[in-house]
Parts: structure tokens; C-alpha cells; sequence
């Protein structure tokens, strides 16, 4: 497989380059263009469900994004060292009836030489809100290089 930039080891720079197409990627809600990113034994503990492979990447979110309407998603680096990467991030969604909620989660990341994500391991709690309590409101695709992010948010 060709490299995937930027690859390990990480330095504060390339960590957060990793963070932000992360985000941007899965702000696409594509799940073929998001599994693309794991490698091809990815192995995944999301919540309670746990994974292995892009085939049951792809599958677990077209339904995460099925159910979960109007997603928009901020990540923000929390921690790296040499291939990982730890990341917080809240995200923003209703459900089928209309009800907001808000979810926080941590995440923490294992790649291999070439760049792919190897292991994925989140932690997520989820908030109902208020419609006028959003504060993720761009338009559906990439969070727009002046929105704030998750410390500006107070998040």
C-alpha cells in the first residue's frame, strides 16, 4: 500500500495535520472513503461494538451515519508520541425524531510504518440538547478553517 502522510513518528505538527484529516474525512460521513484510512486488519473498540477490518469499518459507519443525521465533528489533539496519537472530540447530530444530542468522546490511535491507522479505541457519552443549544451549525462537509475549535468552544 502506498504511504498515507503524514507517517510516524509524530512530531506536534504532523500529529495535528493526522487530527485535522481525520476529522475532515469523517465530516464527509463517506464510510469507503473513511475506512481507506485504517489499515486493512484495523482492529476497532467503538462503545461496545468491536471491529476488525475495513469491510466492518465501512458497514458500522453507513449505519453510525444512518442514524445519526446532520453529523458534524470537531477533534482535537490531545496527546502523540512516536506512532499514536490521543485525540478528544465532541460531535453534533439528531436522531430520526429530531432529538440534538451532543457526544464527547476520547480516542486513542495506533498506526503502522505506513501512515494507516492500525487500532482505534473511543470512549463516547452522549448529551441531549436543545436545538438552540447547538454550536456546530457550517454547512454539512469540512468544519470551516475559522470555526472554533473544541478548547475555543469551552468543549
Amino acid at each position: 500500500m502506498e504511504p498515507r502522510p503524514p507517517v510516524p513518528p509524530f512530531d506536534a505538527n504532523s500529529a495535528a495535520k493526522k487530527v485535522r484529516a481525520a476529522e475532515d474525512a469523517w465530516n464527509s460521513r463517506n464510510p469507503a472513503r473513511v475506512a481507506l484510512a485504517y489499515s486493512p486488519d484495523s482492529c476497532w473498540r467503538n462503545r461496545d461494538e468491536f471491529l476488525t477490518g475495513r469491510a466492518q469499518i465501512e458497514a458500522f459507519l453507513t449505519r453510525k451515519w444512518e442514524r445519526e443525521l446532520d453529523y458534524r465533528l470537531i477533534k482535537g489533539l490531545w496527546a502523540f508520541s512516536d506512532n499514536r496519537i490521543a485525540v478528544r472530540f465532541a460531535y453534533e447530530w439528531h436522531d430520526s425524531s429530531g432529538q440534538w444530542w451532543r457526544s464527547y468522546g476520547n480516542e486513542n490511535w495506533e498506526f503502522d510504518q505506513s501512515g494507516y491507522m492500525a487500532r482505534r479505541i473511543a470512549s463516547i457519552n452522549d448529551l441531549v440538547i436543545e436545538p438552540g443549544e447547538r454550536l456546530f451549525r457550517w454547512p454539512i462537509g469540512p468544519r470551516p478553517l475559522g470555526h472554533p475549535g473544541l478548547k475555543e468552544l469551552s468543549l
